[in-house]
């Protein structure tokens, strides 16, 4: 995370507030920008602020303002009337519309008019790729994806996804800015459906959908594979590097004695599971059984209470063992 110095001359923009929007408005704020929320919705962005000021206590004590008071960081974040008025400043603008392909075109008509020339237009969609709703705006080489991970204000990564005629510029400007505001950009060369993250994602989801669907496995037991195996490793590692140090002569080692039991694996992936189907009804009852309905949004508070003290020790981790 960084300094508020290294982005404090940086003012932005959140167009929409709903959970993307207004954990990216901490990011932000956090790193010293000025941020303005807008929201299509009458008195969604104060509500959203109303959210933030209940945060930010919590980010304090897990240290993770960067020995900021949430007052001076809940000082950097302001509703705007207008979504012209929201953007009239504002050098990186990030919008968190609903995943609706005709939406995103109108909003970005509207950004691409009203904002600065020279301020980055960004997208949070989880699933639109940036060409289909930026080709026929007169700044589309400004214009591009930064999907996060929710919330981002925890969880670093965030995925750049330019559009085939997306500058350059814009491109190494949003990641300058992400780095700068306490992020982990994911580059990518060019736009493809799913991204990065989503796609690998979808393969861990389509396996476990499987081995729940065919029998092998219950819900509970393909969670606990994930949060008390892999994901250990995970937290701090990704797949490459997990299998570099697998082996003793590293990746090239570990790929010859091992490539054979993926290879024996992969015929059998090659069939989906209807996620909505007939496995829908053990894997909703199961999970229900462990989280009624009614405890859902406190559970999600608690996801990200425990968020904040896995980021808090992975920072203290980093200074005192190395990233």
């Amino acid at each position: 995370m960084s300094k508020p110095s290294e982005t404090a001359a940086a003012r932005t923009a959140i167009i929409g507030s709903g959970f993307i929007g207004r954990a990216w408005a901490i990011s932000f704020a956090r790193a010293g920008c000025s941020v303005r929320l807008w929201d299509r919705e009458d008195g969604a962005a104060a509500k959203a602020i109303g959210y933030i000021s209940g945060v930010l206590d919590d980010l304090e004590r897990n240290d993770l303002l960067n020995g900021q008071a949430p007052a001076a960081v809940l000082a950097r974040i302001s509703a705007a009337a207008t979504l012209e008025e929201a953007v009239a400043d504002a050098s990186h603008v990030q919008e968190n519309t609903p995943e609706i392909l005709e939406v995103k075109i109108e909003v970005f008509k509207m950004l691409d008019a009203a904002a600065r020339p020279d301020a980055v237009l960004s997208s949070s969609t989880s699933a639109l790729l940036p060409s289909r709703f930026t080709a026929g705006l007169k700044g589309r080489h400004r214009c591009l994806v930064v999907h996060p991970i929710n919330p981002p204000y925890l969880i670093p990564a965030a995925e750049v996804v330019p559009a085939p005629w997306t500058s350059p510029e814009t491109v190494e400007r949003t990641r300058a800015f992400l780095v700068a505001a306490g992020h982990a950009p994911l580059v990518m060369k060019k736009e493809l459906d799913g991204f990065i993250m989503n796609r690998m994602q979808g393969a861990l989801l389509e396996e476990a959908f499987r081995l729940v669907a065919d029998g092998y496995a219950s819900v509970e037991d393909v969670d606990s594979g994930i949060r008390d195996g892999l994901a250990l490793r995970w937290s701090f590692m990704g797949p490459f590097e997990t299998i570099d140090l697998n082996a003793p002569g590293g990746i090239r080692d570990y790929c010859e004695r091992y490539q054979g039991i993926y290879s024996n694996i992969f015929p059998q992936m090659l069939r989906r599971v209807d996620w909505a189907g007939e496995v829908m009804d053990s894997i909703e009852p199961e999970r229900r059984k462990r989280l009624p309905a009614e405890q859902l949004q406190q559970r999600q508070m608690w996801r990200d209470k425990r968020l904040m003290a896995l980021a808090a020790h992975k920072r203290r981790a980093a200074k005192e063992i190395g990233k």
